[in-house]
């Protein structure tokens, strides 16, 4: 592979070159469609399965087909008219509402982060090593993940040596790169120190638990206790969370995914009076409205602003004469 090759392949993420690849293969293989591909062929495949897939797997096989044929110097079909037309034709006849995953409100955060405490004592106490070491690995993923409000590939991309711990005070870790940095510039996040489920003491209770000094910070961990030299991969946060979840008791865990995590600080913190630009400095989101899609209205809030804005009750006139007023009465004359 040439020096050019492999600046070309760092340049385009892991996750992504694997989703397009697919997406490729089911074009290919399972619908039986040719590349290069005409417009013609690229609209019957999305009218194929507008009924079957959401618009966001549509548009990214769209995304993957137009990837391939700018690589490879054809005429890309995924932009003429007649596909374009297609795509808003299944927008009017098969629309769906987004699917967000369930905020976690902090007493349920706090009912979580009790469970894991009891439950890694119990564990150590009774000799289980393995399962007290994974319950205090995940207390500090879901308090970091929580009150930094990380994303899923953030949280696997931690690295021990680029975190650092002032005491008393808080972590500040770098990550080289995330989903929301486009360019690969990096960017450093900085977590308070809080007086309790504190994301920093429970980083250093996993640091002292794991005996780790370096590399990825969340890994897996084996029925015997021995801690994988990689980190733990983006795709098995959501069950990992959900586990946790169902484990404490919660209903619905299904509702739950890693975007809860991010999603319930941004309402905690909306709730408490934080200024938007201010969180989306801390959270990291580059355009407003990545913000408010993280941002949900509370119902009882949402009535309040209703009730406070509306007018004082009218009195009713009164029916019966009032004592002591005196009363009118239209005299009719007879008309001459």
């Amino acid at each position: 592979m040439s020096q050019v090759d492999t600046y070309l392949k760092a340049a385009e993420r892991d996750t992504t070159r694997r989703s397009y690849a697919s997406a490729l293969r089911h074009f290919e293989v399972e619908w039986k469609g040719f590349l290069p591909a005409t417009q013609e062929m690229v609209a019957r495949y999305l009218a194929d399965y507008a009924a079957s897939l959401s618009m966001n797997t549509l548009q990214h096989r769209l995304a993957a087909l137009s990837r391939w044929h700018t690589t490879h110097g054809f005429p890309d079909p995924t932009k003429a008219t007649r596909v374009r037309q297609v795509m808003k034709g299944i927008r009017t006849l098969h629309p769906a509402q987004e699917k967000r995953a369930k905020p976690l409100q902090l007493d349920v955060l706090q009912r979580v982060d009790a469970w894991l405490q009891k439950a890694a004592e119990a564990e150590q106490a009774r000799g289980d090593h393995a399962v007290a070491l994974r319950h205090v690995r995940d207390r500090a993923l879901v308090l970091l993940g929580f009150w930094r409000g990380f994303r899923s590939d953030e949280l696997v991309r931690l690295r021990i040596e680029h975190v650092d711990i002032a005491r008393g005070e808080g972590l500040t870790c770098f990550i080289p790169r995330s989903k929301g940095d486009r360019n690969a510039e990096g960017r450093t996040f900085r977590c308070p120190a809080l007086s309790r489920m504190c994301p920093v003491s429970a980083y250093e209770s996993w640091l002292a638990a794991s005996g780790l000094t370096e590399g990825p910070v969340f890994r897996a961990i084996d029925r015997w206790g021995r801690i994988a030299p990689e980190g733990l991969v983006a795709a098995s946060i959501i069950p990992l969370l959900r586990r946790i979840f169902a484990a404490t008791g919660l209903a619905d865990v299904a509702e739950y995914s890693s975007h809860s995590l991010r999603r319930g600080f941004a309402g905690w913190a909306n709730a408490n009076g934080w200024d938007i630009k201010e969180l989306m400095e801390y959270v990291g989101w580059r355009d407003l409205q990545s913000a408010i899609r993280y941002l949900d209205v509370s119902p009882e809030g949402l009535r309040e602003r209703f009730e406070r804005g509306l007018p004082d009750a009218i009195e009713k006139a009164p029916e019966e004469p009032v004592a002591g007023k005196p009363q009118f009465k239209l005299i009719r004359f007879p008309s001459k």
